[in-house]
């Protein structure tokens, strides 16, 4: 019996997410969006509709029409802005759909893991990058220490031939990106949680000879905080930027006080910087721990690149986000994760993770041996 998906958002990675489920012949997916262009669009392949799909147009703001949507699909796939997740989760857990979603919103994935309490459904949410991949990873290296003393996770999407101050491009959810600017971030010091400020902490990485900055920015640890406390001692997230971007991002927050208002900031970045599937995703996470009497080092260093896929270039940042959602959703159809409840990401088995057919895609084009980090 084919699986049938409610993938909702048709934007940069909802039509990559819908296009790679289609591909395969195993699901029917329903592509749902406010606008019916968008919603056709992720569903058309030349002239034509793609076998086994439909749209709907639907407000992703309003509950009671995302339930008329999800009567009888089987999962829902959230790839709409990080605040419309309550009431989508929500609305799954009204009709009986299982949920996932690609947040890095804290409180949203609170909200989510609320709803999970009790349910004989399934509740999986950060299935993107980061959260998502980079703490499927984290994870792993982890577990191979009897204990684990450091533990550092860098992420970055960035195009490939910057061209402005920033030296940035929009290549994924903006509102997604300037939340992760404004709100504290989780991080574990000596064995405890502590919440560290936004855009602080800025160091140098050297990958491949070349040069970039990392700083703070919220909700890339996911819940690997919850699943590794008492195991390790210190725990923290960043994000790659190419050098400059932090202080030109400070004067826009703090000198400016955009941090206060970020619908105007979000549109600026959308006016401003151009949208390139000339991009990279940088993967960065190093461990440090005790094994067998030793102290030890174990790490992960990737760069993916923009791929083509039935006929069109899909970013780095696209392919690498929906290859998590559709990884996880592969493994939940398939029976490999728990059926019920809230699912976390820690719970995914990286090799499997990896031999999927989505979850090879993080391989990427380039996996380097090691990586530097060196503080600033």
């Amino acid at each position: 019996m084919t699986t049938k998906i409610a993938v909702l958002g048709s934007g940069k990675v909802g039509r990559l997410v819908t296009w790679l489920l289609v591909d395969t012949g195993d699901y029917h997916v329903t592509a749902v969006d406010r606008d019916q262009a968008q919603a056709t669009s992720a569903v058309t392949s030349g002239d034509a509709q793609m076998p086994n799909t439909a749209t709907a147009v639907c407000d992703l703001t309003d509950q009671s029409a995302i339930e008329a949507v999800l009567k009888d699909v089987d999962y829902v796939l959230s790839c709409a802005p990080f605040h419309c997740n309550p009431g989508i989760a929500a609305a799954a857990k009204a009709t009986g759909t299982n949920y996932l979603d690609l947040t890095e919103d804290v409180a949203v994935t609170k909200q989510v893991k609320a709803l999970a309490e009790g349910s004989d459904l399934a509740f999986i949410p950060q299935c993107g990058l980061a959260p998502g991949a980079i703490t499927i990873i984290g994870h792993d290296l982890a577990k191979r220490f009897d204990h684990t003393r450091s533990l550092r996770m860098r992420v970055g999407a960035l195009p490939v031939h910057p061209h402005n101050r920033l030296n940035y491009n929009v290549t994924w959810s903006t509102e997604g990106l300037i939340n992760e600017y404004r709100h504290p971030c989780e991080a574990m010091r000596g064995g405890e949680m502590v919440m560290l400020p936004p855009l602080e902490d800025l160091e140098t990485i050297t990958i491949d000879g070349l040069e970039y900055e990392a700083f703070n920015t919220s909700g890339g640890l996911g819940s690997l905080s919850d699943v590794l406390a008492g195991k390790c001692d210190d725990m923290d997230y960043k994000s790659i930027r190419y050098p400059g971007h932090r202080e030109l991002l400070k004067v826009l927050m703090d000198d400016l006080r955009l941090q206060h208002r970020p619908e105007l900031m979000v549109e600026l970045f959308e006016n401003a910087l151009p949208y390139t599937t000339d991009d990279v995703v940088l993967i960065v996470a190093t461990a440090v721990g005790e094994r067998n009497g030793r102290v030890e080092q174990e790490g992960w260093v990737s760069k993916t690149y923009s791929v083509e896929l039935g006929g069109e270039t899909w970013g780095a940042i696209q392919i690498t986000t929906a290859a998590g959602l559709c990884a996880v959703l592969d493994m939940h159809v398939a029976g490999d994760l728990p059926k019920s409840g809230f699912v976390r990401q820690e719970e995914i088995d990286l090799e499997a993770f990896l031999t999927n057919r989505f979850g090879q895609y993080y391989l990427g084009d380039e996996i380097l041996d090691d990586g530097e980090l060196d503080d600033a």
